[in-house]
């Protein structure tokens, strides 16, 4: 038997440990908080690092796409540049050609040929014969007096005897707006040599660059090897003005260049020289402007990965306190278990020791009982015995205590052995009034206020009126031990639900601290200090298992306490 208790006080010690780690709040918080940090990091960190490589991917993909077609358009410019070009330089050489040297001496044939040219193509202002020789206008027709005029110590002459053609940069000259020379040189059988010069209009160079449909953010302009405009800038100046902008010198290719303006601006410098002359072709857009596409999609982007980002946090939050509420009362379920577990292991034990315990209290207690009943009828036949009054207070004390240990005695066997239920129809609303009227005395002795609030039409069940009636002289004991005289206790019942009735008892006694609330149905658990045997809510515990129903307790120190009884309607007994 003493094995028994050892054994049984280790298990309570042990699952009492494991309750109390596990009811712990900071390990759920902890608990949760690690999960959630895992988690975030197992997801937000792929999707970040993918959101990155396809930022970078995508970046790289959009700015060749948004470049590719400048630098698609600046190729077909420069054709185009160069095409009017050699196309006019190829008029001036056709009739070079075609007519002789005293043809083209004859103002008439002259005017006639710069008649056809305007009237067929664009931009001829005027046509002159030079002199090879002398480098002497013979002949002129167009909108100025340059008859006779003297070119031999200009450079372009010298580079037309030389190369035998040639096209000028953009000057004003004489007519003080843009144009350009085109000359070309035509040697007679003779030797003698002559030069056909025409001026034209760079009329034809805007409408080009206009053609190319850039933006109002954008530039494209012209210029010459030395790099002075020879177009307008929108955006860094006039015609031959010096350009800004440094050009690389070397190839024929396109390039696109990234850098900064003279204003700071980020801007793609996109250029392609021409073959002859050497013009160079550049376009200028602003980098804002060429990722403006892809700015619109970095925020789409941005958008979809913070949504993301937020909708997996609120779903980890979710989730992680779903889960961690399940593992909680799972937990909790597992210390219920451990608590039956513990409370029917205590019952074993203690259902073995009470029943031993029993028998041999009951044989001195009778012993005792009877000799101190027969020292009290002796004292009583005595009538000249001195102390009588004395010893019979004394005696009378003795019997009282052995009536109490009697009691204790009885108890502890209805503890140990196995109670029948004897099943009845009854009502509880009744069987509560009944169970009242036991306690009606001590009630009005102590002024205490026993208020029902019982549901009319609670519906009768099946069960065994005598434990029932035990249950609730327990309950009321103990409620009318905690309360100081004029108390209060609140008697309810209802229906829970189609299969359940519950009895509800709760005083505005002392109440019981947490940790107390967590014994109070273990064996010979008490608060009573020396006025309480620790069995009576044991028992009623095994009563209302039994019986196939349910009792909780909520109290709190100071405010009191309430019991509710939970009974089936039909009884499993």
């Amino acid at each position: 038997m003493a094995l028994n208790l050892k054994k049984w006080f280790n298990i309570r010690e042990s699952l009492q440990l494991l309750i109390n780690a596990d009811s712990s709040s900071g390990r759920y918080q902890l608990f949760r908080r690690n999960i959630r940090v895992l988690m975030i990091v197992l997801t937000i960190a792929p999707l970040s690092m993918m959101a990155l490589i396809n930022y970078h991917q995508y970046q790289s993909s959009l700015k060749q796409e948004m470049i590719d077609p400048t630098k698609l358009l600046v190729s077909k410019t420069r054709h185009s540049f160069e095409f009017f070009l050699k196309e006019r330089q190829s008029l001036i050489k056709s009739i070079s050609h075609f007519y002789s040297h005293n043809d083209l001496c004859d103002e008439k044939t002259l005017n006639h040929i710069l008649f056809t040219l305007k009237k067929e193509f664009i931009g001829f202002i005027d046509l002159g014969l030079i002199n090879g020789s002398d480098g002497t206008q013979a002949c002129y027709v167009g909108p100025y007096k340059l008859l006779g005029k003297n070119y031999v110590n200009q450079d372009w002459f010298q580079e037309v005897t030389l190369k035998g053609t040639y096209i000028s940069d953009v000057f004003m000259g004489y007519r003080k707006f843009p144009h350009i020379v085109i000359a070309v040189q035509r040697f007679e059988e003779n030797g003698e040599s002559w030069i056909l010069r025409t001026t034209i209009d760079t009329t034809m160079f805007d409408n080009l660059i206009a053609a190319m449909g850039l933006d109002a953010e954008s530039d494209a302009f012209i210029l010459n090897k030395e790099g002075i405009f020879q177009t307008n800038s929108r955006l860094y100046g006039k015609v031959l003005e010096q350009s800004p902008l440094k050009i690389p010198t070397g190839g024929h290719a396109t390039y696109i260049d990234e850098r900064k303006d003279p204003d700071g601006k980020d801007i793609f410098l996109t250029y392609s020289r021409l073959t002859y002359p050497e013009y160079t072709l550049v376009i200028v857009k602003p980098k804002s402007a060429v990722f403006k596409t892809w700015y619109a999609l970095k925020s789409d982007l941005f958008f979809v990965f913070l949504a993301s980002s937020i909708l997996i946090v609120i779903v980890i939050f979710r989730l992680t306190d779903i889960m961690v509420n399940r593992i909680r009362e799972a937990d909790h379920n597992r210390e219920i278990a451990f608590r039956e577990l513990q409370h029917h292991h205590k019952l074993s034990s203690i259902g073995r020791l009470a029943a031993g315990v029993a028998h041999e209290i009951n044989n001195p207690l009778a012993i005792i009982n009877e000799k101190a009943g027969l020292i009290k009828d002796l004292i009583e036949y005595t009538p000249d015995f001195a102390q009588k009054e004395k010893f019979s207070t004394l005696l009378g004390a003795i019997l009282q205590s052995v009536s109490r240990c009697r009691t204790i005695t009885h108890r502890l066997l209805g503890f140990a052995k196995r109670m029948e239920v004897e099943v009845e129809i009854l009502d509880l609303n009744e069987l509560i009034e009944e169970v009242l009227g036991f306690m009606e005395k001590e009630a009005l002795y102590r002024n205490i206020d026993i208020t029902l609030e019982l549901a009319r039409d609670l519906p009768k069940i099946d069960s065994d009126r005598g434990q029932l009636q035990q249950i609730f002289l327990n309950i009321l004991n103990n409620a009318m031990a905690a309360m100081e005289d004029e108390g209060r206790i609140l008697i309810s019942t209802w229906e829970k639900d189609a299969d359940t009735v519950v009895a509800s008892i709760q005083d505005n006694g002392c109440g019981m601290s947490e940790e107390t609330c967590r014994h109070i149905f273990e064996p010979f658990f008490t608060s009573k200090k020396e006025h309480g045997t620790g069995l009576g809510l044991s028992i009623t515990y095994g009563i209302v298992k039994k019986l196939g129903g349910d009792i909780e307790v909520k109290s709190k120190e100071h405010e009191g306490t309430t019991f509710k009884i939970f009974l089936p309607k039909k009884s499993i007994a």
